[in-house]
């Protein structure tokens, strides 16, 4: 079974992901997401909390990671990532049999 971080990184290269808070609840709200990963690391943790809220109204699936540095070289940048949310899962299939 791959981690959610190889998950991400296959899904980057191979499908499409939106990188960050405003990206993301944007994807949940449009019903574009089919996967969301979010870090227990942020700071302030309030700026995240919809997230998981809202994944579940729109019956998508949410993750949680330890890291935002992990998130952030997952998704292909040299910063940390808060959240990510995965558009189109390209060859990621631990995401597909996920969704169904």
């Amino acid at each position: 079974m791959a981690s959610v971080y190889e998950t991400i990184e296959k899904a980057r290269k191979t499908g499409k992901i939106e990188k960050g808070i405003n990206e993301v609840t944007k994807a949940i709200e449009r019903g574009t997401a089919k996967l969301v990963v979010i870090a227990k690391d942020v700071q302030p943790a309030e700026i995240i909390q919809h997230i998981p809220l809202l994944c579940k109204d729109k019956n998508v699936q949410c993750e949680e990671v330890d890291s935002r540095e992990k998130l952030g070289l997952a998704v292909g940048i040299k910063v940390p990532c808060s959240s990510v949310a995965v558009i189109n899962s390209g060859e990621a299939q631990e995401i597909k049999k996920k969704a169904k």
